[in-house]
């Protein structure tokens, strides 16, 4: 029988970052990377670093069962979170998303070094991994480009109870490079 594919695998880790599964008693530790402003500044929920807000998502990040928290693997720090979401075993597909980090890890090797990581577990259950992001967020478009990300769709998604555009962009197995 084929081995299914853990959301929340507790060993995913390289050179750079350590994944491990996150837990409800992480809310205040993850809450102070979330709550600078600039880290939503152009994601479509704005103001997910107000606590009121940013304890939805979190809530929603704990009850996926597929979220991390995300761990400088050089300093030991915690440094954002990231999940897994909408996975379509039917279609051998899987989305990564919902991902932040501290803003002193912006631009170098830290957000690659993540998705690699994920993709790279991902790709030992699924052909294809989706991610979407907002219309707007410029900075993530061009991150998962440089990974060899594909734009593939253009759709709507809620957030916060509305409708915003969305980019979905794709990676499949056969065209991984990393």
């Amino acid at each position: 029988m084929a081995e299914t594919f853990n959301l929340q695998n507790n060993s995913l880790v390289n050179d750079l970052i350590r994944l491990q599964p996150l837990a409800n008693d992480d809310f205040e530790k993850l809450y102070t990377i979330a709550s600078d402003p600039l880290i939503c500044e152009v994601h479509p929920s704005k103001d997910r670093y107000k606590r009121e807000v940013f304890s939805e998502f979190f809530d929603g990040a704990v009850a996926s069962g597929s979220a991390f928290l995300v761990f400088d693997q050089l300093s030991g720090g915690l440094i954002g979170s990231s999940r897994y979401y909408d996975l379509k075993p039917e279609n051998s597909t899987v989305a990564i998303g919902y991902t932040f980090l501290a803003r002193k890890f912006w631009g170098g090797a830290y957000n690659k070094s993540l998705k690699s990581l994920m993709i790279d577990y991902a790709f030992r259950y699924v052909s294809k991994v989706v991610f979407h992001i907002g219309a707007k967020n410029y900075r993530s478009q061009k991150a998962i480009i440089k990974l060899g990300a594909v734009k593939s769709n253009e759709i709507d998604l809620e957030s916060e109870g509305v409708l915003q555009p969305h980019f979905e962009y794709e990676i499949l197995k056969a065209n991984w490079l990393f």
